[in-house]
C-alpha cells in the first residue's frame, strides 16, 4: 500500500536508514520508538510486551523526526497514522516482515506476530503527508527536556564503607 504522491527525497532517504524515530503524538513530547522502513513508510509496534507509545494507535496524524548518519536531527515531517488490523491481507503480508526485524524477539517470528494479534498490540504505518522541515528550518538549539517524573525514581544511598575514611 503505497501513497500516490512521492515522498520528499530527504524523507525517503532518511526513512530507508531509520531504525529509531522520534514520534510526537497530539502535542506530547516526542518518544523514541523502534521502527521498520517498508513500502515508503515506517512501521511501529506498540502495546503490551512491546514499546510504549501513548496515543499512537488512536492518532490520525503525528510528527516524526529522523536522524542522519551523524546522529543528529535532519528532518521532521507530518505523518498519517493507519493501524493494521490482524487477519487482513495487509497484516498477513507486513506483520511477519516487521516481526523478522525485531531485535531480541522471544521465539520465532510467527509466534511473535500471533502474540501481537492476541495481545492487542498496535502495528501502525506512518506515511509522510505534507511538507517536511529540514536544514535551516529546524531549531538550532537542543530540544532536551528535564527528565519526566516517574515512579521508578528512588533515593540514592551513601556508598558503603567498611573502614572509616579520614577527611583531610
Amino acid at each position: 500500500m503505497t501513497d500516490e504522491r512521492e515522498n520528499h527525497p530527504l524523507v525517503e532517504e532518511a526513512m530507508k536508514k531509520a531504525s529509531v524515530a522520534w514520534v510526537a503524538v497530539a502535542g506530547r513530547p516526542p518518544v523514541a520508538l523502534w521502527c521498520v522502513p517498508l513500502e515508503a513508510a515506517l512501521f511501529v509496534v506498540s502495546g503490551p510486551g512491546e514499546q510504549a507509545a501513548p496515543g499512537l494507535a488512536e492518532a490520525d496524524e503525528v510528527q516524526v523526526t529522523l536522524r542522519g548518519d551523524h546522529g543528529g536531527r535532519i528532518v521532521t515531517w507530518p505523518a498519517r497514522v493507519s493501524r493494521l488490523t490482524p487477519g487482513t491481507e495487509q497484516w498477513d503480508t507486513l506483520a511477519p516482515l516487521v516481526g523478522a526485524k525485531r531485535l531480541n524477539a522471544p521465539g520465532p517470528t510467527s509466534e511473535l506476530v500471533a502474540r501481537w494479534a492476541a495481545d492487542d498490540c498496535a502495528l501502525v504505518r506512518l506515511a509522510s503527508v505534507g511538507q517536511p522541515t529540514h536544514g535551516g528550518e529546524l531549531p538550532a538549539g537542543s530540544l532536551a527536556e528535564p527528565p519526566r517524573p516517574t515512579p521508578a525514581v528512588r533515593a540514592t544511598r551513601r556508598p558503603f564503607r567498611l573502614h572509616r575514611v579520614r577527611r583531610r
